[in-house]
């Protein structure tokens, strides 16, 4: 498991980008960034039960928004939200913890990063942190955090 940061400016306000990789089955690392949107990029295989586990750490770590786009991502973004629903016994969910969830199949990974950039707001916090979650056989911290920033810059008029 590898961790990465990138500190980059949008909208006034400092705002940081995590790299965090997870071998499939791996244990993740403690999160100390909360709350944070989340980006799951699924380039591996994992087994129900594991990606169980990963989203009820996402969850309980203060994720509260996720971002989905890979191999199953919408099971990831169905798992983010039943972990959500866990987590308060299937009961009323507050506000300030509800998680947002979109998954962005059939589109590129740049797309579903500028979302995840421009787009993914919560109604009650603000999420000055995203945190790039890579479920792959090897890490690729600085191809994905190159492309996060260049999918939040606009292009040039020529």
């Amino acid at each position: 498991m590898s961790h990465c940061c990138l500190e980059r400016q949008q909208y006034g306000w400092p705002m940081s980008v995590l790299y965090v990789h997870l071998s499939p089955e791996g244990t993740p690392p403690s999160l100390e960034h909360s709350p944070f949107c989340a980006v799951i990029v699924t380039e591996a295989d994992a087994s129900e039960d594991w990606r169980e586990r990963i989203t009820e750490w996402l969850v309980q770590s203060g994720c509260l928004y996720a971002v989905t786009w890979g191999r199953d991502c919408e099971k990831w973004h169905d798992s983010v939200d039943a972990a959500n629903l866990r987590e308060f016994d299937y009961g009323d969910i507050p506000d300030d913890r509800f998680v947002m969830t979109t998954w962005h199949e059939n589109e590129p990974l740049e797309e579903a990063l500028w979302f995840a950039g421009q787009c993914a707001f919560h109604p009650t916090a603000t999420l000055m942190n995203t945190i790039i979650v890579h479920v792959s056989a090897e890490p690729r911290a600085a191809a994905m955090l190159r492309s996060f920033r260049e999918s939040q810059e606009l292009p040039d008029d020529d």
